[in-house]
């Protein structure tokens, strides 16, 4: 811990970072780190936004990519686009990260996580990031934070968008969409497809019982959203969301003959009605569905099939006290289905939820409360809460500090499964304790910013001896820095994140988590022309070998340098180009599997 805070405070001598993007307002009013409309400068939780502009001049196709550039945030993946990803928040293990998608779980009740890999970016407008604990706010999974992803809205007149590319390994990306409103009403409708070649999936001289050929990846996505205001006061909005991807992939321990493949839909469905009851009270009713709908395949034919489907109904009420004061008041329920050609022993759960949340100023002052109840129909009562303060001490400088905790539920792979697979109906959930502290910095054009956090996870579900059990510990600590700033035409952004995640019990690092990775991307305008280039390090990480007797390795440090340009064709008109893993660097997330080397894609991006 003495490295980490000699590391801090240079970097701090040099700048106190704050936000993923300098262009990013300070005043944005964003809702997920309190489930409240509230400005980005006044969070107390350590939040970083993605908006549309960033996603758009990305480049990139997935949501993973995306994020693989934030601080805190490690991204791996089994192969190429479409194949399986993982996402770790400050150290947390994958099922430690709670996904939304407009307030809607999507994730799967079996595994526990949500499959990043088939949401395309076409038709995502913004993206709100919630690192630490805020199971308080949110429930089971949020260990390690919340991302939570925002489709398109309908505002301003009727408009058209349109973009396509082509790029390395056969891949070629279209989208389009339309979306505009009026005094009463509201619309976008946004649709996409992704195709690649990809590559082999694993490293045949790795594990040479895999396929060698090219595993490729087929997506088709969509989306649509209707807002109706029958007044000023009282609104009706619906929602539905779809992505199908059709991804191949090896399995090291077949044959080299044998082609696996995986179709996997996901699907939202919404209703809500937003009305303010009147000035102090606003009232918000929502029904959604989310659904995982995975089925594998080997040589053409179906080999297995599981399909979770999450029923979710909440009323959120916003009491407004007076102008520096809020009170948050909310009931959910939610049902988890699984339906599988596995033999479940128990397929549904119900969990009834409570949740009271508190924003107050005083002064100069900040202060967030949160306390949620969770009534699981198969474990138990689950209680959590967060406590935070901010203190904005001088114009350009605030400090905050909360302290959380969390928990997250077992799966049903976890306690009803087939006993074969070590199922424990008797699990407990994993538990979780937060602290952190901030300092943050902004002015003009320079935000900046460090966090420093402390994760204590108990009971974590591990398997030994046949059995599934709560018998591990881990503890994780470290230190989040970033800077982002203008310099005229020139932006500069960078974070850095030291981590020290451990198992207590054994010392051990946890697995595919570096103790430190960076993020540094430079953008240049001039006259229509917009350059960028970004460079990537990630540290050393542990992994179990790809083959038996499955030891315990290391995956080797690496860097990579993204460079990308674009042109301003017309006012509605961009070219782009992007070459990523410019220098060809040969690396591995997960032991065994490739990685894409050098790539290039060119696109065009239309937008009425």
């Amino acid at each position: 811990m003495n490295q980490l805070l000699i590391a801090a405070a240079l970097f701090c001598a040099l700048s106190y970072p704050f936000a993923a993007n300098a262009d990013i307002p300070m005043e944005l009013m964003i809702v997920t780190p309190a489930r409240m409309t509230q400005a980005l400068d006044t969070t107390i939780t350590d939040t970083t936004v993605l908006d549309a502009r960033q996603i758009r001049d990305s480049g990139a196709a997935d949501v993973p990519t995306l994020l693989r550039t934030l601080g805190g945030v490690e991204v791996t993946q089994s192969g190429g686009l479409g194949n399986v990803s993982s996402t770790f928040m400050r150290g947390t293990n994958s099922d430690h990260v709670l996904v939304l998608l407009d307030g809607v779980r999507i994730n799967s009740a079996t595994s526990g996580t949500t499959a990043l890999e088939h949401i395309m970016l076409d038709n995502i407008e913004r993206i709100e990031v919630v690192r630490g604990n805020v199971s308080s706010l949110y429930g089971s999974e949020a260990i390690g934070g919340v991302i939570q992803i925002f489709t398109k809205q309908g505002h301003g007149a009727p408009a058209v968008n349109a973009s396509g590319g082509l790029g390395s390994h056969g891949t070629m990306r279209l989208a389009a969409g339309f979306s505009g409103s009026t005094d009463a009403d509201s619309y976008s409708i946004n649709a996409g497809a992704v195709k690649t070649d990809g590559l082999s999936a694993i490293n045949t001289a790795i594990a040479p019982n895999a396929n060698p050929d090219n595993d490729g990846y087929d997506n088709i996505n969509f989306d649509a959203q209707v807002k109706h205001a029958f007044n000023t006061d009282h609104q009706l909005t619906a929602a539905l969301f779809g992505t199908y991807g059709d991804s191949k992939y090896d399995d090291a321990y077949g044959v080299p003959t044998e082609v696996n493949s995986t179709k996997v839909a996901l699907e939202k469905y919404s209703l809500a009605s937003d009305d303010q009851l009147n000035d102090q009270w606003h009232s918000k009713l929502n029904w959604a569905l989310g659904i995982d709908d995975s089925k594998d395949y080997l040589d053409g034919i179906e080999n297995g099939r599981i399909k979770t489907a999450n029923n979710q109904l909440s009323w959120q009420n916003e009491l407004r006290i007076d102008e520096n004061r809020r009170v948050n008041l909310a009931v959910e329920r939610l049902v988890q289905t699984v339906d599988s050609d596995i033999q479940y022993s128990q397929t549904e759960r119900t969990v009834n939820s409570l949740l009271g949340g508190y924003l107050g100023e005083y002064g100069t002052q900040q202060v967030q409360i949160n306390l949620r109840q969770d009534r699981y129909s198969d474990f138990g009562t689950e209680n959590t809460g967060m406590l935070g303060y901010g203190w904005p001490f001088a114009d350009e400088w605030r400090v905050s500090a909360s302290i959380s905790n969390a928990f997250k539920a077992p799966t049903f792979n976890d306690m009803y499964a087939p006993p074969i697979w070590g199922s424990n109906p008797d699990l407990l959930p994993e538990r979780a304790i937060n602290q952190e502290i901030g300092l943050r910095y902004a002015s003009g054009v320079h935000q900046a910013g460090i966090v420093l956090f402390n994760n204590r996870i108990y009971d974590l579900i591990v398997y030994q001896n046949f059995l599934l059990m709560n018998i591990e510990q881990a503890r994780i600590y470290g230190a989040e820095l970033s800077y982002a700033g203008k310099f005229g035409d020139t932006g500069l952004n960078a974070n850095v994140t030291m981590q020290n995640p451990r198992d207590t019990t054994t010392g051990e690092l946890l697995l595919r988590r570096a103790e430190s990775f960076i993020n540094v991307g430079v953008t240049r305008h001039f006259g229509n022309w917009e350059a960028g280039a970004g460079w990537k390090y990630s540290g050393k990480r542990e992994d179990y070998d790809i083959n038996p007797p499955f030891a315990r390795t290391t995956l080797a440090s690496y860097s990579l340098v993204n460079v990308s340009a674009s042109y301003m064709l017309s006012k509605q008109l961009k070219l782009s180009l992007r070459a990523d893993n410019l220098f060809d660097r040969d690396y591995m997330l997960v032991d065994g599997y490739n990685t894409l080397g050098r790539t290039l894609f060119a696109g065009l991006n239309y937008q009425q």
